[in-house]
């Protein structure tokens, strides 16, 4: 009789859980506290880049302890690194919309911009992307195609080495230190 016990506080345990979370998603609209579409407290899904960009410059300026004057300086290095930076990646249809595909509901205008390479890497990789699409392509052209890809990615890559040879010129030891932490030097 002792083993029934212990089995049945393991089941009122398990309903008490279960009922908690479905009283928990009722309260929230029965999403789990989250709408669809949304992530993590951005409205639903409207993604702003520009003021994403300006807290993490504010965040960093804070991070460095740059004063004014000095992050006046600071400010065109650190956006020149993270503008080479991004076209290393390709630079091209944002954030996970690779391939131009249309995830939202604005009659194409993002499938459009997608296809707007922003850098010689988005270039070289569209380019690519379209040579292997096309099942006719000729051995010889994918290989010039894949070549440009790697040429316009060293390219990218020299011009991040260079942005942040310009940047920890200004740099205290600290502060150097801070951006390697945070990912931005090497």
């Amino acid at each position: 009789m002792k083993k029934l016990g212990g089995w049945s506080v393991l089941v009122t345990v398990l309903m008490l859980v279960v009922s908690g979370s479905a009283m928990a998603q009722a309260q929230n609209g029965g999403q789990g506290g989250r709408q669809r579409g949304q992530r993590g407290g951005n409205n639903g899904g409207n993604f702003d880049p520009a003021a994403m960009r300006e807290r993490y410059m504010a965040q960093l300026k804070e991070q460095l302890g740059s004063p004014d004057e000095e992050w006046k300086l600071l400010q065109p290095k650190i956006d020149k690194l993270l503008t080479v930076r991004r076209e290393t990646r390709g630079g091209g249809g944002g954030f996970g919309n690779r391939g131009g595909r249309n995830r939202g509901g604005n009659n194409g205008n993002d499938q459009q911009a997608a296809q707007q390479p922003t850098s010689a890497v988005a270039a070289a990789q569209q380019e690519l992307r379209k040579a292997v699409e096309d099942k006719a392509t000729p051995p010889e052209e994918l290989t010039k195609k894949i070549a440009a890809l790697r040429d316009a990615r060293e390219k990218a890559k020299a011009d991040v080495t260079a942005a942040q040879k310009d940047l920890r010129e200004l740099l205290s030891a600290r502060q150097e230190a801070i951006l390697i932490n945070n990912g931005l030097l090497d």
